[in-house]
């Protein structure tokens, strides 16, 4: 069994506990344990990461799919994810993944390599190690893998980056050195000292506000709200391009008022930060909550409007014409798109071209100019 790697943002405690600083749960994990997101191990008051060198998941994608809307629009992410995630959400739509750890792993192995626990799952520290599972990678040749597949960025995805950090960073690296972008698709629960590191490296971030009510996120999600709030904040401030995404589930954060404080708030941090209100598919613990109505994500859409963001986007509906982007000055159409593809690309040098206005966003003129 290869080494683990060691985790960074941790803290070593007196007591061989340890204290893991790269999210808000600011775990304090006893020897043989692990974090909130299942993937942090303490091995005798040292962090490691459990999910360094494999991925469970890696495509390459649209970068429409992240959502992003308006960082290189057309263009191909090398997407990659890994199990764990710090989040618990009752709606996740990749739970298989994301809650894997928390789901078939123990919650403790004692310094001796015996289980304090009923469950007869990994034994011993080495079958807890080889029971993570996923393909076998380095960050370089995740690298080489997206500069093959003709990918204009890496996008760290499916579940929450957040918790594959290291590997994430390593390989952000990288990329930047070989002329790719980097993007995170997250929830945005991070601390800040790991989001300044990593703000060095990203290119883009797709940020998930899922509620505006604490209660939700504390009984749904299992976080507290604040700390994406200023995660959101710091993101936009740091220069990473940012888009906003909402899920919306029908009777838990479809009320006009809940949609209007989402639509202000990110309003507040920029009004060209385009804002996608997803409509939601019944999945894990929410199977008996209903499919998003049009009607709902097309009243978001008026709200986010209204609350005066310029982009503001129907997602999960392919055809609807909600995924189009308008020029918010002149509102013509500039770019037309069914689901995730992209037909036409009017932006030229990032402005309208029929009066000129600016188009916020990262190289939004035809992916092939783009590139080039």
């Amino acid at each position: 069994m290869d080494e683990l790697h060691e985790a960074r943002f941790y803290e070593t405690l007196p007591d061989g506990h340890v204290l893991c600083t790269l999210c808000p749960h600011d775990c304090r994990i006893a020897d043989g344990g692990r974090g909130a997101c299942g993937v942090r191990y303490n091995k005798h008051g040292r962090l490691y990461t459990l999910v360094y060198d494999r991925v469970v998941s890696r495509n390459v994608e649209p970068v429409e799919k992240k959502p992003l809307y308006h960082f290189y629009p057309g263009s191909t992410a090398y997407s990659i994810g890994t199990v764990g995630c710090n989040l618990r959400c009752a709606f996740c739509q990749n739970w298989q993944i994301s809650q894997w750890p928390k789901e078939h792993l123990p919650k403790r192995i004692a310094p001796n390599g015996k289980l304090e626990t009923q469950e007869p799952i990994c034994p011993r520290l080495a079958e807890l190690e080889a029971a993570i599972p996923g393909e076998r990678v380095t960050p370089q040749s995740i690298v080489d893998a997206a500069l093959s597949a003709g990918a204009t960025s890496i996008a760290y995805t499916y579940t929450e980056p957040t918790i594959f950090y290291e590997l994430a960073y390593d390989t952000a690296v990288l990329a930047r050195q070989q002329g790719l972008k980097n993007i995170f698709v997250t929830s945005g629960y991070i601390s800040e000292a790991p989001l300044r590191e990593l703000a060095t490296v990203l290119d883009a971030a797709n940020v998930d506000i899922k509620y505006y009510k604490e209660e939700s996120y504390r009984h749904i999600s299992r976080v507290r709200m604040q700390p994406i709030l200023d995660a959101i904040r710091l993101y936009h401030e740091l220069g990473v391009w940012l888009e906003v995404t909402t899920l919306v589930i029908p009777g838990i954060n479809d009320s006009d008022e809940e949609l209007q404080a989402i639509a202000g708030f990110v309003h507040s941090v920029g009004a060209g930060v385009p804002w996608h209100v997803s409509q939601f598919y019944p999945a894990y613990k929410m199977r008996d909550v209903p499919v998003t109505p049009l009607e709902t994500l097309r009243r978001a859409g008026g709200i986010g409007r209204a609350a005066g963001l310029r982009y503001v986007y129907e997602g999960n509906v392919p055809g609807e014409q909600g995924e189009d982007t308008y020029c918010y000055h002149c509102n013509a159409l500039l770019i037309d798109r069914y689901g995730f593809h992209v037909r036409a690309n009017r932006i030229v040098g990032g402005c309208c071209p029929d009066c000129g206005a600016a188009i916020d966003g990262t190289h939004m003129s035809a992916v092939k100019e783009a590139v080039d």
